[in-house]
């Protein structure tokens, strides 16, 4: 089981006074104080609503993320769309939900911060890690740490705009995996709530291995809460990565979509290392539940398909890689509904 840690990163308390702006705003923290918080990651394209409503019913994760809201830099008036509008709220099912921003340009982003705060966002996050398309090709996302100036007049800007919780998920670095330390005095001073940090570098995408050296390094050089994300694929990976980095806690990406559990066995509520049998049980009815809940939520079996395909390139379980490339392979729902019935 996750152990209580009391220290300073869990004991930042609401009402904190913006180091810019001088005013008092209400950030409580997404989670409570105690017990090191278990984060669902954002995937974009993969956690929508219907799969947060599937984990929040079935392991209820601390924290939920939307996938990235895109901010229209562009646009005179609207910068996020009516779809994402409408998903936005503080909290799903009584599970705080952390609404992800990705932009580039001062006003834009403040612009789109402002709009998702009127429409409910209670925590705000500036995604600066995505490495792909037009995240690495641009300067939003991951691009946003190829201008390191720029975040010097943005960070601070936000800041003042988000009356809650305001949150920086980024790598390491953009090619250098020690730029994050020399962009973590301007968290502290423009009053960053808390940081996500996935040790790589936007250029290494998602090769090799995260590095949670840098992440215990990070940890030990500033004052703020740091999330740890990254290759946490089982509850070991996951408690040894509390105690040897003092994270504050864990956002659970890839290997939560494998293994849903993954939650459950860290918190010490499921077998912290199943058997093929259980994790093959446990695959099929999640799946299935998920399939059932696409249904309700999409339109067609082309697109249900294709969200369903969309989940299964995140999973990378080599015991179950066969059942894996049965449902990529399938054709029709009929289809994916054979091969689920088998797995286990």
């Amino acid at each position: 089981m996750i152990e209580t840690v009391e220290n300073n990163q869990q004991q930042r308390r609401p009402q904190a006074a913006s180091a810019v702006s001088g005013e008092c705003h209400d950030r409580a923290l997404p989670w409570s104080a105690g017990t090191p918080p278990l984060m669902l990651a954002p995937m974009q394209g993969v956690t929508n609503r219907s799969l947060r409503a599937l984990f929040i019913e079935r392991v209820r994760p601390d924290v939920v993320f939307t996938e990235f809201m895109r901010v229209n830099a562009a646009a005179a008036v609207r910068r996020l769309s009516a779809v994402d509008l409408r998903e936005i709220a503080a909290a799903e099912e009584g599970v705080p939900l952390v609404v992800q921003l990705v932009g580039h340009g001062k006003e834009p982003l403040v612009s789109a911060a402002l709009a998702a705060q009127e429409a409910g966002a209670v925590h705000l996050n500036l995604n600066m890690g995505c490495p792909y398309g037009r995240m690495t090709s641009g300067f939003t996302g991951g691009g946003m740490l190829r201008r390191p100036r720029e975040l010097e007049e943005i960070i601070p800007a936000l800041r003042r705009a988000i009356r809650g919780s305001f949150s920086v998920k980024l790598r390491s670095g953009y090619d250098d995996p020690d730029q994050i330390f020399s962009l973590l005095p301007l968290f502290e001073d423009a009053g960053v709530d808390f940081l996500v940090l996935h040790p790589r570098t936007v250029v290494q995408e998602y090769t090799g291995r995260a590095d949670h050296g840098v992440t215990a390094q990070v940890v030990r050089r500033t004052r703020l809460p740091v999330i740890a994300n990254g290759d946490i694929r089982s509850a070991a990976d996951g408690k040894r990565l509390l105690r040897e980095s003092g994270a504050a806690g864990l956002m659970l990406g890839r290997g939560a979509i494998a293994d849903p559990l993954l939650f459950q066995r860290l918190r010490g509520r499921a077998s912290a290392e199943p058997d093929r049998a259980e994790r093959g049980e446990q695959l099929r009815l999640y799946l299935q539940a998920l399939l059932r809940s696409y249904r309700e939520l999409f339109c067609g079996d082309s697109q249900v398909l294709g969200k369903f395909k969309a989940v299964l390139v995140t999973m990378d379980d080599p015991d179950f890689e066969d059942e894996r490339r049965r449902l990529k392979r399938a054709k029709s729902l009929a289809e994916v509904v054979s091969v689920l019935e088998r797995i286990g």
